[in-house]
């Protein structure tokens, strides 16, 4: 069951170039309009300010179900997050490393370092369930803003020496009735665009030839990445210049606060990463981003976004929404965790402030 912190549908205005959200209620037009048919004249669209009128849920996260001093603390980092993402970001890592030590893990067994390509950061760990049968594949691809990251992310570690970002998504999944993977792929400068999004493919591949063997489905893939790696799940399914004529392989993709536009804005922190991955020249951004081709595509979609996000990333979350809701006349899954910030969101799967888990396991069981 949905928790909401208003009513579960209202309308929202999103106004993509000037980050505003103004509540609108429900049944309430403008001036004789409906909302929709009033916000997607084309004109609006070329100039890049779209209004839409969207349906769609604004969630409270269930930080409420986290340890008192982790809510604490949290609540504190959050109003600052913005100003120092790297200091933050790190500090809410390392706030829920103890507990995810102590989080649920029995009955997933896990194969470490599964090759599926020849460079080292070709790998991957699959998560087990016991006794696991025919099973869809849920897929976690991490962040790093470009030029870092890994699936054992070494910025948070317990008292135990093990790294327990990422993999504490894999180990909720794979303890719901899934087979977890959790994905490296290569980084930027040494490896440029496309090579990472060819990696999400790489991974796929390697899934369709060996996911049987460990109990999964190899046609039920379902793709979940945050951050950087939600950039590359993006372009890997969206893009046919990059997946091919074959498809992209995968069932749907779960977007969870995705860098989806090439923009080397000089007031993003991360913004100057932008050209290692995706080269000097800026013409080649627009065609690059997710943002701009990802309404092309079908494939079911959820889109999710932190109340406390990095810099644009949210805005660029909503972009690739708006475009989806015009191009394909409904909405796809769209939640904004309420609490949590850019960190937090997936540091708190495998814990008792599980929304974000039970959104993702409701859209692959309904398959929007």
């Amino acid at each position: 069951m949905r928790t909401t912190s208003q009513p579960p549908t209202r309308w929202i205005w999103l106004i993509i170039s000037g980050r505003m959200f103004a509540s609108v209620q429900p049944g309430v037009a403008a001036k004789g309009k409906s909302a929709r048919s009033a916000s997607i004249q084309p004109w609006m669209i070329g100039a890049r300010l779209v209004a839409l009128s969207l349906w769609c849920s604004v969630a409270s996260a269930q930080t409420s179900n986290l340890p008192e001093d982790i809510q604490k603390r949290l609540s504190e980092i959050n109003p600052l997050y913005q100003s120092d993402i790297n200091k933050y970001g790190r500090e809410t890592l390392q706030l829920f490393a103890p507990l995810l030590a102590t989080e649920p893990k029995a009955g997933v067994n896990v194969f470490p370092d599964e090759a599926y390509g020849a460079d080292p950061k070709q790998k991957l760990d699959v998560y087990q369930p016991q006794s696991a049968n025919n099973l869809p594949i849920v897929v976690y691809f991490h962040g790093g803003a470009l030029t870092s990251g890994d699936k054992n992310d070494r910025r948070a570690i317990s008292k135990n020496g093990t790294s327990e970002i990422s993999a504490n998504a894999l180990y909720y999944f794979a303890r719901h009735g899934f087979l977890g993977v959790n994905a490296n792929y290569r980084l930027a400068p040494k490896h440029v665009y496309p090579a990472a999004a060819q990696d999400i493919g790489g991974v796929v591949a390697w899934l369709k030839e060996n996911a049987k063997r460990f109990g999964g489905n190899p046609e039920r893939i379902y793709l979940i990445g945050r951050s950087t790696g939600a950039l590359h799940v993006a372009t890997w399914a969206f893009d046919p210049k990059i997946h091919g004529a074959s498809g992209p392989g995968v069932a749907g993709v779960v977007l969870i606060s995705g860098r989806l536009k090439a923009d080397s804005r000089a007031d993003d922190p991360n913004g100057s990463r932008i050209p290692q991955y995706f080269g000097t020249d800026a013409s080649l951004y627009p065609e690059r981003s997710p943002v701009n081709f990802g309404a092309q595509s079908t494939l079911p979609t959820f889109i999710v976004v932190a109340e406390f996000d990095n810099p644009f990333l949210d805005v660029y979350s909503a972009e690739l929404f708006a475009k989806m809701c015009i191009a394909r006349s409904r909405c796809p899954r769209f939640l904004r965790l309420v609490g949590h910030n850019h960190q937090s969101t997936t540091a708190s799967l495998n814990t008792n402030d599980n929304l974000l888990g039970q959104e993702i396991i409701d859209f692959i069981r309904q398959g929007k």
